[in-house]
């Protein structure tokens, strides 16, 4: 701390296309919130962000616009996103006057364009964070998993977030072969919506295909019964209608696009390299991300592709803990770290 009390911080965020997470050196997670902002489009100001923005989907007058600036883990409003970050960052450091962020590293997906990676960065430097460090998710969320990515063994990772499903083989440090997908927990919610509107004539909002995913939500037959009572317009009357939807509605709905998902993870394995393949087979896969709480995933992507399926500990937190590694560990893990404003090396 200098003589006017400057307190120099170094964080690491999850910028998320469900939810930002912020981790604050030797603090650990100290945010986390959907990302999700409220505009007044009158005033042009921010009326609400994270939490209290989510809560109003759906029910806010003409003038009061939600909405979501990240899509498929790509930054779609770029002065959104800023403030939002710019908003959270504020509320970590309320409790000091004077506070300057040092260094962030931020998580995106594997598959993001130059100009993508650029755009993530200025946003967080634009929040007020002095320099900002990538790192691919699959590498932040094997960190976080504690999994030995410098070891010459296979780390298999797949990420189920909500705007993509991250799938990548790590080893001696680096992502050897990945796949990202654009099929993740908001388009399960997508069908779910598709799927009650087509079976029982019922609209539904985004927030209850969500309540209904996490109630009764499984890709599998489950022992107990799982059911839901959810309200929503009928399309024929334009009245309100409650109906009750069961598991298998859900499975039925999702079925297609979690087929996919394992057909990349399928894919992705068979183009390893034959030993990192037989690593895979000793050491498994590690699941994490959102999607992966679902009930059965761990079970069927093992019963599917024969290899052992694990779902990480706080599997929702793992790519934020995995910056918070890097953070914390910086000499060590720099060299898996991407800024931005240098050029990349481009891997054949």
């Amino acid at each position: 701390m200098s003589r006017f009390g400057l307190i120099r911080k170094n964080i690491g965020i999850d910028l998320g296309t469900s939810n930002v997470l912020v981790y604050l050196d030797k603090r650990g997670i100290v945010i986390n919130e959907p990302s999700v902002v409220a505009l007044n489009t009158k005033t042009n100001q921010v009326v609400a962000v994270g939490t209290e923005a989510r809560d109003m989907l759906g029910r806010t007058p003409s003038h009061i616009t939600v909405a979501r600036p990240l899509v498929n883990g790509v930054i779609a409003d770029f002065e959104v996103t800023q403030e939002i970050l710019r908003h959270l960052l504020r509320r970590v450091s309320k409790d000091s006057i004077f506070v300057n962020y040092r260094r962030a590293v931020v998580g995106v997906p594997s598959n993001l364009t130059e100009v993508e990676r650029k755009s993530v960065e200025d946003a967080v430097i634009g929040a007020g964070v002095f320099q900002a460090l990538l790192i691919e998710e699959p590498l932040a969320a094997a960190l976080g998993a504690r999994l030995p990515i410098n070891e010459p063994t296979a780390n298999m990772v797949v990420d189920i977030g909500g705007g993509t499903t991250e799938v990548a083989i790590i080893s001696m440090g680096g992502i050897v072969t990945a796949k990202s997908l654009k099929i993740a927990g908001d388009k399960f919610n997508d069908d779910i919506i598709r799927f009650v509107r087509d079976e029982f004539k019922i609209a539904i909002g985004e927030p209850t295909a969500e309540e209904v995913k996490i109630a009764v939500g499984s890709v599998l037959p489950v022992e107990e019964r799982l059911e839901i009572s959810v309200r929503g317009r009928d399309l024929t009357t334009g009245l309100p209608r409650e109906i009750l939807i069961k598991d298998p509605h859900v499975r039925a709905a999702i079925g297609k696009s979690f087929k996919v998902i394992v057909d990349a993870i399928r894919e992705v394995i068979e183009s390893a390299p034959p030993e990192l393949a037989g690593d895979i087979l000793k050491r498994g896969v590690y699941l994490c991300g959102g999607g992966s709480l679902l009930r059965g995933v761990a079970e069927y992507i093992s019963k599917d592709l024969m290899v052992m399926a694990t779902v990480v500990d706080d599997p929702l937190t793992c790519v934020v803990r995995g910056t918070g590694v890097a953070i914390e560990h910086f000499a060590k893990y720099r060299p898996v770290l991407q800024d931005p404003s240098e050029p990349r090396t481009i891997r054949l």
